[in-house]
């Protein structure tokens, strides 16, 4: 019988597996004093939803928003008036805090509203099935080439004056697509499809560039994963295709709230980025728009993107624990969760710690009742009761140079 060996391998023959997320190459795009792309950060994104009319309940969203992380903030303006009180906001918003990159929403044949708001925003976001908007015929059976090249024509009169204002500004316009709003001649000629929602963006793109404007980020949101994952996609392709390198703003539309919210947006956004796709993320779910922030952050951590908190690596708990893991867990994370940057593992037993926590900074380690096994790195540097073993954890950092006091 023939007997199969493993080949012996050492750490010359080891092949090497690269676990670093390459970002696609993208062209930076300022807004205000955040830049998009260009190997920037992947930046965060919320709206307020307060009313723009309401000029100090929206200032005060925004500046909710933003002490807490969101580092661009939308704001909805669905009339002239709301376009003008914007002019108030930036100027409250200096008086009374700093500067904040602030984004114009606009729909529905909003060309006099994004030539208001240009003037007081740093960015617009269209909809490109909305900006130009085609009443649906019922009876419509199909669109021929001259009435599609007609709307076509129309789109680019109306568009050009908001690219000319944008573009002498050195401002930036957002092309929005939305699966759920595409326009009807795009329905017709793609169906309801991700390629219809790629035709869309690159149709406003092509205007922008022949009028030389070209800090542009686009996205192609669904509120249903799959459409938004194959849509990015597509959208690379393509723009790799014809050698564009337009940053990309990723979002699972309406994902709802709760925990199926947060899923749902951390399936679709945590994937497009584990593929070096995406420059900005927006997690829209259906509760206070603070309460998006965190998930942001959470998956921007998760993928090693953005390190803007401690980083706990713990074991689920099981038979062999020796201490209470959830709790310890906790008292260790009440201590030292102000320590943005490290990575601290908690494991109840020898068999998931040290090997399970060879990455982290520091390590507390159930290997003996009664007793912790505190670890920095790999390395074993005492064992102390467990009830000293928050404390201990806490001196041995401080040893090492790396405690702060918690504000």
């Amino acid at each position: 019988m023939q007997t199969l060996s493993n080949p012996q391998t050492t750490p010359e023959t080891t092949p090497a597996f690269d676990t670093t997320i390459h970002r696609r190459q993208t062209r930076p795009v300022p807004v205000g004093n955040v830049t998009i792309g260009g190997g920037h950060p992947v930046v965060v994104q919320s709206m307020i939803n307060e009313d723009t009319l309401d000029v100090e309940g929206s200032v005060a969203g925004i500046r909710r928003l933003h002490e807490i992380g969101c580092e661009i903030v939308r704001v909805t303006v669905p009339s002239m008036a709301h376009g003008r009180a914007l002019a108030d906001i930036k100027a409250r918003l200096q008086e009374t805090y700093q500067p904040v990159p602030l984004v114009a929403d606009v729909h529905h044949n909003g060309l006099k509203i994004a030539l208001e708001v240009a003037k007081h925003v740093d960015k617009v976001r269209i909809n490109p099935g909305l900006y130009v908007f085609e009443k649906p015929k019922p009876d419509r059976t199909e669109y021929t080439e001259a009435e599609f090249n007609e709307i076509g024509q129309k789109i680019r009169e109306t568009l050009e004056p908001l690219v000319i204002s944008l573009r002498d500004q050195g401002k930036a316009m957002r092309i929005g697509v939305n699966h759920g709003s595409l326009a009807e001649r795009m329905l017709f000629t793609y169906g309801d499809t991700p390629e219809g929602m790629v035709e869309s963006a690159l149709e406003f793109i092509k205007i922008c560039e022949s009028l030389d404007y070209r800090n542009l980020i686009i996205s192609l949101k669904a509120s249903r994963v799959p459409v938004m994952l194959a849509a990015y996609r597509l959208m690379v392709k393509r723009m790799d295709d014809l050698g564009m390198d337009y940053p990309l703003h990723l979002g699972v539309t309406e994902a709802g709230d709760g925990e199926y919210g947060r899923i749902k947006s951390t399936a679709g956004i945590g994937t497009l980025l584990a593929e070096g796709i995406g420059d900005t993320i927006r997690v829209s779910l259906t509760e206070p728009p603070e309460k998006e922030i965190p998930v942001c952050y959470s998956i921007l951590q998760s993928l090693g993107l953005r390190k803007t908190m401690v980083e706990y690596v713990a074991c689920p708990s099981c038979g062999r624990t020796l201490f209470n893991l959830e709790e310890v867990l906790e008292k260790v994370r009440a201590a030292t969760s102000h320590l943005t940057g490290l990575d601290i593992a908690v494991m109840g037993c020898i068999v998931n710690g040290p090997g399970e926590m060879a990455d982290a900074d520091y390590g507390y380690v159930g290997k003996q009742a009664g007793y912790i096994a505190l670890y920095r790195g790999r390395e074993e540097i005492k064992r102390v009761p467990e009830e000293k073993g928050v404390e201990e954890l806490i001196n041995l950092i401080k040893a090492d140079g790396r405690w702060v006091d918690p504000e």
